[in-house]
């Protein structure tokens, strides 16, 4: 989800890379819970006791009336007046952007659906359960991707409504190598050790509802990228043993380069530090599901949007970047390089 609003904000910003990034950053810093999502209490209540009543009686008056837990109408409003939608058709014209794409998961069909904006001679495809669409990019796009299911409800494109695009992308690296990318830099959520907050006795209690979503959501949202980040490399090493030369005829398989960039701490474990600070309905919420054990602590990280927290994710971004920059500087070189071989 943060994903998708980068992107977008950086595919629609008219400057310097550099100063597009500086922008966001400042974007981020004034995001706070009551401008990313409200709880309407009365509206929730009152779908909560239909939806109870309909499963009891077993009336049927139409399907169950429960759409998400909390209204995301602050955060469209929030993007639709720092994201320049427009602005990305401009940047793709003057070759300063080749395309961007957002996934987002179409409830009707179960598809994942990939809605691309390019130049012209960018594809399009179509796979096992994952369709790209060419279309210029909308507030309704962005929104549809990044509605976490349950926690938001379904956001209509079209005649089809849809969520957040992790939900069912299995191949999470295909749309940049669709576009073109021969070397790919991503930012995973997890650090790749075992989970360090989870101790023997914690593992003996029975789970609460906050660490069954939690381990759902990360299921969803984080184990995609790490699986298709091995399926790439495992690629890769095949294509490595077989010359160019002598690849079949028609093959458009390369080697793509993959860089994966992990937090050297857990987003989740830093977020239960700061949630004494989320709005108190919010709070409310989270102690009827359990959220206030340790193990929780990874459903909480996808309901925190203090600026507090936000400044601390951004510092260890900067501060692991800074750790590996060797690493990434030759890597990102090595990009560059490619792009005028290929030229």
């Amino acid at each position: 989800s943060a994903g998708a609003i980068n992107a977008v904000y950086l595919a629609g910003h008219a400057g310097p890379f550099r100063q597009a990034v500086d922008g966001l950053r400042a974007e981020w810093q004034q995001l706070t819970p009551d401008r990313v999502y409200s709880v309407p209490t009365f509206r929730f209540g009152r779908s909560l006791i239909r939806w109870t009543l309909d499963m009891l009686f077993r009336r049927r008056t139409g399907p169950p009336a429960l759409r998400g837990v909390m209204d995301m109408d602050p955060l469209r409003e929030f993007l639709r007046e720092c994201v320049k939608f427009d602005a990305i058709q401009r940047n793709i014209e003057q070759e300063s952007l080749r395309a961007i794409a957002l996934s987002a998961t179409c409830y009707g069909t179960g598809q994942t659906v990939t809605f691309v904006q390019g130049a012209g001679d960018v594809p399009t495809w179509q796979r096992h359960m994952r369709v790209a669409v060419r279309t210029p990019l909308t507030i309704d796009h962005l929104m549809a991707s990044v509605a976490i299911p349950i926690i938001f409800p379904a956001v209509r494109v079209g005649d089809a409504f849809y969520g957040d695009g992790s939900v069912r992308q299995t191949a999470p690296l295909a749309p940049a190598i669709h576009l073109g990318a021969r070397r790919i830099l991503a930012i995973a959520m997890r650090t790749g050790r075992a989970s360090e907050t989870c101790s023997v006795e914690e593992q003996r209690e029975y789970p609460v509802a906050a660490e069954v979503l939690g381990t759902l959501l990360h299921s969803v949202f984080l184990d995609s990228l790490d699986a298709d980040a091995e399926r790439l490399l495992r690629i890769n090493q095949l294509l490595e043993q077989v010359p160019s030369d002598a690849r079949p005829t028609g093959n458009q398989l390369k080697p793509v380069g993959l860089r994966l960039v992990r937090p050297s701490r857990d987003v989740g474990a830093l977020a239960r530090s700061y949630a004494p600070r989320l709005p108190r309905l919010v709070r409310l919420l989270l102690r009827s599901l359990g959220g206030e054990r340790a193990r929780a602590s990874d459903f909480l990280s996808y309901m925190m949007f203090q600026p507090e927290y936000t400044k601390v994710l951004m510092e260890l971004g900067y501060e692991d970047t800074r750790a590996h920059w060797g690493e990434l500087e030759s890597f990102l070189a090595g990009t560059r390089q490619g792009v005028k071989g290929e030229e």
